[in-house]
């Protein structure tokens, strides 16, 4: 029974939302706090499965979930192992605090807010737990065509133009996703990734460099999501635009592409396999160029929201530039710096909208205002976030960068690595006290006047908060496991064996002293 409990627990991430969201649809006409209660409790009951999922399979176990009873690789299966479940418990984490914060009154703005808001949970979640490379795509559009409703909730021109250019970028991501895997269907006659795994290995070289095309292509595509330069240019106008819920769920979109890269290259095309040697060096060298353009445009800034978006990428950077690093101690830093980069964008999206509610006509624009009521409030929190997000001692974004400039130093690339990373925390620094000095203590009598902010919107900026300095109090056994994370991703078999029913040495695998093409092949026994 408890084994049974436990299959039926990885699909519980999917459930709970799209149920909420059925209900929700019915639920049209009911009175506003009566939906606001059932979209609560739907997070906090996907907060709950999250958790329990992530306890479950943090002693390195993965769960596979087949639905309709049919076995990989002829049916659609979902897995859970240590990265997919500790991704949905972030996903949760950051969902319960938005939700905390719309429902003080930015969910009014416009219609169906907590139906789109679940199902854009309802798409992340499927899309850190699927097993199969098509439904991928399909979780990727559902998260997406909820994002395109929450972008554009409440209307307006800067809205509409923002979404606009958002929705025409991902269309054309959504376009090369399917020539991609369509082009590896048509090869490898599965879309299970696991299966996958296996047929790439197996691969005569006859249809190597097709494999490699279309597989390079994938990786396009999950770079574009990812928000790598410069396929980055369509995110800081559409997060900026965004409402204050929205965009603290959208901290972690950008990790759905990262994620997406890291399990793709390492599961289908391993070590030894056949984009080893094409992606690290590309993604490497864009990821530091993506810190290098974000932290210009968190210089140019000239309203904190952008300036925020703009540093959503520099954290998107900062990650792809230690996957593409490589091995253990990279990847271990790149998740640590995930989970970092992820809790402080939220809270500072979140603080953005209670800074700029307080400043009345003068908004979130960088430029002296009125004087604020609770200037030493929200400027505390304002200090707090920045010292996590620049990389300052003593908060987690210090130890995130530290993990990674270690990883770092055994690269060929660690000079431009140390230069990019340390440069663009100094000019980070610059922006977030040069914006901080305007918002908190530059003063102008003719701006009009000030309100005093919600306090009840300040709570989830403060939970988040204290969620970044968890990360520094608890580094050491959140670093062990994600380093357990990284060594479980970076090494796959496990992953193929529990999906396909096999033992974990029934992968294939690529000796050193073969000759190019020549794999290993033990038989992979279905159940």
């Amino acid at each position: 029974m408890t084994q049974l409990l436990q299959q039926h627990l990885v699909i519980a991430p999917l459930l709970v939302p799209l149920l909420g969201g059925i209900l929700l649809l019915l639920m049209r006409g009911s009175a506003t706090p009566l939906r606001r209660l059932v979209s609560m409790l739907s997070v906090q009951l996907l907060f709950g499965v999250a958790l329990l999922l992530l306890l479950t399979v943090s002693d390195g176990r993965t769960l596979v979930y087949a639905l309709g009873g049919w076995p990989a690789p002829f049916g659609i299966v979902l897995v859970a192992d240590r990265l997919a479940a500790m991704l949905v418990l972030l996903t949760a984490l950051l969902a319960l605090f938005a939700m905390m914060h719309a429902i003080q009154g930015s969910d009014r703005s416009g219609r169906q807010f907590h139906v789109l808001f679940q199902f854009q949970l309802l798409g992340l979640n499927g899309a850190f737990l699927t097993g199969d490379l098509f439904n991928l795509f399909v979780f990727f559009e559902v998260l997406l065509i909820a994002s395109y409703g929450l972008l554009l909730h409440g209307g307006g021109p800067d809205r509409s133009r923002a979404g606009l250019h958002y929705v025409v970028v991902n269309l054309v991501g959504s376009s090369l996703f399917l020539f991609a895997v369509g082009t590896l269907y048509g090869v490898l006659g599965t879309l299970n990734m696991a299966d996958m795994a296996v047929r790439v290995a197996a691969l005569p070289p006859a249809d190597r460099a097709l494999v490699q095309a279309a597989g390079l292509l994938l990786c396009l595509v999950f770079a574009l999501k990812a928000a790598l330069a410069p396929l980055h240019l369509w995110l800081p106008r559409a997060y900026a635009a965004a409402g204050p819920a929205a965009a603290a769920i959208f901290a972690v979109m950008t990790k759905v592409g990262a994620y997406a890269l890291v399990r793709v290259s390492t599961l289908i095309f391993g070590p030894g396999g056949e984009l080893d040697g094409l992606v690290e060096p590309w993604l490497l060298s864009l990821g530091l160029v993506t810190i290098v353009v974000g932290s210009i445009g968190v210089l140019a800034s000239r309203q904190l929201g952008l300036l925020v978006s703009h540093l959503v990428v520099v954290s998107a950077g900062t990650l792809l530039t230690a996957f593409g690093i490589g091995g253990a101690a990279a990847v271990s830093a790149g998740l640590y710096y995930l989970l970092h980069s992820t809790l402080v964008a939220a809270a500072l999206f979140l603080l953005t909208d209670n800074v700029a509610a307080a400043r009345g006509r003068c908004a979130d624009r960088i430029a002296a205002g009125p004087l604020l009521p609770a200037a030493n409030l929200l400027g505390g929190l304002f200090l707090v976030l920045a010292v996590a997000v620049v990389g300052l001692p003593p908060l987690s974004g210090f130890l995130g960068k530290v993990m990674v400039l270690q990883a770092g130093l055994s690269s060929p690339w660690m000079p431009w690595i140390l230069a990019v990373v340390l440069v663009s925390s100094l000019l980070t620094l610059v922006a977030v006290t040069r914006a901080g000095s305007a918002l908190f203590f530059k003063t102008d009598p003719d701006a009009g006047s000030a309100t005093l902010p919600n306090m009840a919107d300040l709570v989830p900026v403060m939970a988040l908060g204290g969620l970044g300095i968890l990360l520094v109090i608890y580094a050491g056994p959140v670093y062990a496991f994600v380093a357990a994370t990284a060594a479980q991703l970076l090494d796959p078999a496990a992953y193929v064996g529990a999906v396909l029913g096999a033992a974990p040495d029934a992968v294939p695998v690529v000796a050193p002293d073969m000759a190019p093409g020549a794999v290993a092949t033990p038989e992979v026994n279905l159940p």
